[in-house]
């Protein structure tokens, strides 16, 4: 599956959107992924999910489990599991810091991969990767649907990206006149408990 494959998946789900929007990590951009919009329809999951975990096995052979950040990792790192014939767990915030909860654990120097939706910096995918290692586990490669930073996120270990993109995102006092003449959408949910 192609960049552009995957693209067609996002625009055919109305989920490529075009404006003024303040994504997960602080940046602005004039591009945003709505990619609920493309999880909830099964089928396109799958094909999406099935993809990245072919492209895994590629690049870095059966990992034991597959590990996701909650909540928009969840989803993706569930079906990519699957179609690894592996275990799916994820993450959660406790106390500011991502943790395996729920009974979830993982064995000393379990080999892992780390799956995400979208990559932006790659903050969710480094604090998942931290909270999974100091667990026990060993990462490695972290998987995503798409790449949004064009490969500049370093995440600190190989990155799988079934989509690479090179989308602009800009901090908030740098943003260029036209995107700043928009009105601004904040569609994300990582300031939602805070608020």
């Amino acid at each position: 599956m192609t960049s552009e494959d995957v693209l067609a998946e996002f625009r055919a789900a109305g989920a490529l959107r075009e404006g003024h929007f303040v994504l997960s990590s602080g940046l602005h951009s004039p591009v945003f992924l709505q990619k609920n919009l493309v999880f909830m329809d099964a089928a396109r999951c799958e094909r999406l999910c099935k993809a990245l975990a072919d492209k895994v096995v590629a690049a870095v052979g059966r990992p034991d489990a597959a590990i996701s950040p909650a909540v928009g990792g969840i989803i993706p790192g569930y079906e990519t599991a699957r179609h690894l014939g592996v275990r799916s767990m994820y993450v959660e915030r406790e106390g500011g810091e991502f943790r395996l909860r729920r009974g979830f654990h993982i064995e000393p120097g379990e080999r892992i991969v780390m799956v995400e939706d979208i990559v932006t910096t790659g903050l969710s995918s480094r604090e998942c990767i931290d909270a999974i290692r100091k667990a026990g586990g060993k990462v490695i490669a972290a998987a995503c649907i798409v790449d949004r930073s064009g490969g500049r996120a370093d995440v600190g270990v190989p990155l799988i990206a079934l989509a690479t993109l090179d989308v602009p995102a800009y901090p908030a006092d740098a943003l260029p006149p036209e995107l700043a003449a928009l009105p601004v959408e904040d569609p994300g949910s990582r300031r939602l408990a805070k608020a």
